[in-house]
């Protein structure tokens, strides 16, 4: 009889979470019908619990807010890239006991950017300050070498990010969330804020735009990325971010690579349509 290899997505609130869809398509493509993937409510208060009593048939976890950084002092070791932004997204369970913590929102930012042709941008702006954010600036830290701009609501946000920028060698500037209309032209603009808090840009599109990043994916198109697409300007969705970093969870889980990025892309869309 084959060892059955669970794997779940952590977070609070936590029913809307695309990843158990994205995670089993990729266990059906790759044959693996041993594998499971469902979703935990679980706030930070609970964390602590649910981890300790993990047994050996778990592979992996899946953090989402508001978990990314208290599961770090419950590992045994994080990467780099983690460390960097202080947010682990992604948990391998080794077989000796170990727990390893990872970041793959910023290689799957860089990698939703590279399979629309962007790999290299002279400047940018970040719409936001929060953790989404924040490796927003680590992933521009690798393709970004000119400055940044990140437009937010308040003194303290702007210290945030320039106190990032420092920490991940970025040259980020600050400017106040009024003028947010002017980082829409910029070459690239990511978009890390809660639905509805762009809406009033949309109007603001200039005529000629380069690549817009809009992190959400429910609802979609968010008004902001519908007026860029009307501008004819290119845009990454959330969705592409939460695949690509999806891709790089399961590849770390189940140790299989490559993982199956088309038939994970068509079940979030069709997941979605069905909302």
């Amino acid at each position: 009889m084959s060892r059955q290899h669970r794997a779940a997505v952590l977070g609070s609130p936590i029913a809307h979470s695309l990843s158990p869809v994205l995670h089993r398509a990729a266990y059906a493509e790759l044959g693996l019908g041993d594998w499971s993937y469902e979703r935990f409510e679980v706030d930070e208060a609970g964390l602590p619990a649910f981890v300790g009593e993990l047994d050996g048939s778990w592979a992996g976890l899946s953090l989402t807010m508001p978990l990314k950084r208290v599961i770090i002092p419950l590992l045994d070791e994080i990467s780099d890239t983690a460390a960097s932004v202080e947010a682990v997204n992604t948990v391998v369970l080794r077989e000796d006991g170990r727990r390893v913590g990872d970041n793959t929102d910023i290689p799957g930012m860089i990698a939703a950017l590279r399979e629309r042709g962007v790999e290299k941008v002279e400047s940018a702006a970040v719409l936001g300050a929060g953790a989404t954010a924040s490796s927003a600036l680590a992933a521009l830290a690798r393709i970004c070498p000119g400055p940044v701009t990140a437009y937010v609501r308040s003194e303290a946000r702007a210290a945030e990010m320039r106190g990032w920028g420092e920490r991940l060698g970025v040259d980020v500037r600050t400017a106040d969330w009024e003028r947010a209309a002017e980082a829409l032209a910029a070459p690239l603009v990511i978009a890390t804020t809660p639905a509805g808090t762009t809406d009033a840009l949309a109007a603001a599109v200039p005529d000629a735009v380069g690549t817009l990043f809009d992190v959400l994916y429910d609802p979609w198109p968010t008004r902001l990325a519908a007026a860029w697409s009307d501008r004819g300007g290119q845009v990454v969705g959330g969705l592409d971010l939460l695949v690509h970093q999806a891709v790089l969870q399961v590849e770390q889980m189940t140790g299989r690579t490559p993982a199956p990025l088309a038939a994970m892309r068509a079940a979030g869309e069709q997941a979605l349509a069905a909302r």
